[in-house]
């Protein structure tokens, strides 16, 4: 039978089985079925990562940029993501401007000239290394709009908490323990909450106004052009500067330094929704550490999980 590589000591089928076993359990209980050593079986993964990037001849032309916690969220991974093929890319720790600078370096002219279009959170090191990078970035930047509405959330959270606050010094509990009720959109509100939660949309809170405003700058990315989105934002913007909802002006003023990147949606209409399921993957990959013990087996664990790559021999 033909083997894996030059001295392996692992035939071709045994190796195909192996990877094909390997995608869908922890390292241990490979070992412990297939009655191999870690080191074998980390072999047998780094030499499959090793094969499926040296194959890789194509960049990406769309992608993803963000980042993401490991070991219970003390140290952070950035990920870039193919937005065509569906997968991992790069991986650099830290999330600094480096680790997306590290990615870029290593691209051609070409491949640098064939992105059209990277998703990213309002994460300002990552914009800088991009804007550093690619050519006519500024149109080509998309900030992703679950993370602005993640910053539209908090600031309806902290209404909340500073409203209930005052109310609470005074003897008013109505707001107590509604913290995750005012999180949901309209549209996915648990039904033991609506008759709740339609009894203090209909008092004069600010913390029901905050949440008017989350739901209707939801609607920005409904718009059906670039223009028709300049024009709701900008209503929208005037009704929350005009308003007596602090934290929401706050997001609304942050908002505004980065509109052009957040229209950008409209020019290539991406996301990093795509890449939930990659960060599934990757939590997967933690919690039950797949027997890396040290930085580079989670990157391999990674790459060979999640990098949509050819593993085979």
């Amino acid at each position: 039978m033909p083997r894996t590589e030059k001295r392996s000591r692992f035939t071709v089928r045994f190796e195909t089985r192996s990877i094909g076993l390997l995608q869908h359990m922890d390292t241990l209980n490979f070992t412990e079925i297939m009655r191999l050593s870690w080191k074998q079986a980390w072999n047998i993964i780094e030499r499959a990562v090793r094969r499926g990037r040296e194959r890789k001849k194509d960049y990406p032309s769309i992608i993803g940029i963000y980042e993401k916690s490991y070991r219970k969220g003390h140290k952070y991974i950035t990920l870039v993501y193919d937005m065509v093929n569906n997968g991992v890319d790069y991986i650099a720790y830290e999330r600094k401007k480096k680790s997306p600078d590290e990615y870029y370096d290593k691209l051609t002219k070409e491949e640098i000239s064939n992105i059209k279009a990277v998703s990213m959170d309002m994460w300002d090191p990552f914009m800088s290394s991009t804007m550093d990078h690619i050519p006519e970035a500024s149109s080509k930047i998309v900030f992703d709009r679950f993370h602005v509405m993640k910053h539209v959330n908090e600031a309806v959270d902290k209404t909340r908490k500073d409203e209930n606050k005052k109310l609470k010094n005074k003897g008013i509990i109505d707001l107590n323990g509604t913290r995750y009720m005012w999180l949901y959109s309209s549209d996915n509100l648990p039904e033991k909450y609506r008759e709740r939660f339609n009894e203090l949309k209909r008092s004069d809170l600010l913390t029901g106004k905050a949440y008017s405003m989350k739901e209707n700058i939801r609607n920005l990315w409904s718009s059906l052009s670039m223009d028709e989105g300049k024009k709701y934002w900008q209503s929208w913007y005037s009704w929350v500067m005009h308003s007596s909802v602090d934290a929401m002006k706050d997001v609304a003023r942050m908002m505004k330094v980065h509109i052009g990147k957040i229209l950008n949606y409209f020019t290539h209409h991406i996301t990093n929704a795509r890449a939930e399921g990659i960060n599934s993957k990757i939590a997967l990959i933690d919690e039950m550490a797949f027997g890396y013990r040290n930085r580079e087996h989670l990157k391999a664990a990674i790459y060979f999980r999640c990098g949509n790559l050819q593993l085979y021999s």
